[in-house]
């Protein structure tokens, strides 16, 4: 008796020579063969960077962040923000772990003076690890909050009066 051995596929998440690898996590490995249901032949790859724009646009959401990121990305974003085209980079103050089927975050928080830090942070975490899991299908096992700063009111003032100088 004869057995026969099913064709190897290529493996797709490898790259091809002179391209950079793509840093992707593995959700589902379905069944492969034409006996299996069309929705689960074939596996689903999530790269990073779509956990690190999840997480970036529901830590926004949350009143009181006023921004993210360090001094340093704040300010090179802000310029990026002003050049004509430019887009705001949402993964700004995000960095992220992924693994087969968990992620771990980390957020640089700008808190707006006021607003209860703590809660603040708590809600910022609910949010994302919701996002996260709700559109991801990992599981989000930590979320860390730092906040590098505080935005003052004398800051949103001295923004306008500098603004209004240049278009004199």
């Amino acid at each position: 008796m004869t057995t026969q051995t099913p064709p190897v596929g290529k493996n797709m998440s490898t790259p091809r020579t002179g391209e950079p690898p793509r840093a992707t996590t593995s959700v589902s490995d379905g069944p492969t063969g034409a006996d299996q249901p069309a929705a689960n032949r074939g596996r689903t790859s999530i790269a990073d960077i779509v956990v690190v724009k999840v997480a970036g646009i529901a830590a926004r959401e949350i009143p009181g962040v006023y921004d993210m990121g360090g001094g340093l990305s704040r300010t090179i974003g802000a310029v990026r923000d002003r050049v004509p085209g430019g887009r705001p980079n949402v993964g700004r103050g995000v960095k992220v772990e992924v693994g087969e089927r968990q992620t771990a975050i980390d957020l640089d928080l700008v808190v707006e003076y006021g607003a209860p830090v703590m809660d603040v942070a708590r809600d910022v975490r609910e949010n994302v690890i919701s996002a996260v899991e709700r559109i991801t299908g990992l599981e989000v096992v930590e979320v860390n909050v730092t906040v590098n700063d505080v935005r003052l009111p004398e800051d949103e003032e001295e923004t306008s009066q500098q603004a209004e100088t240049r278009l004199a």
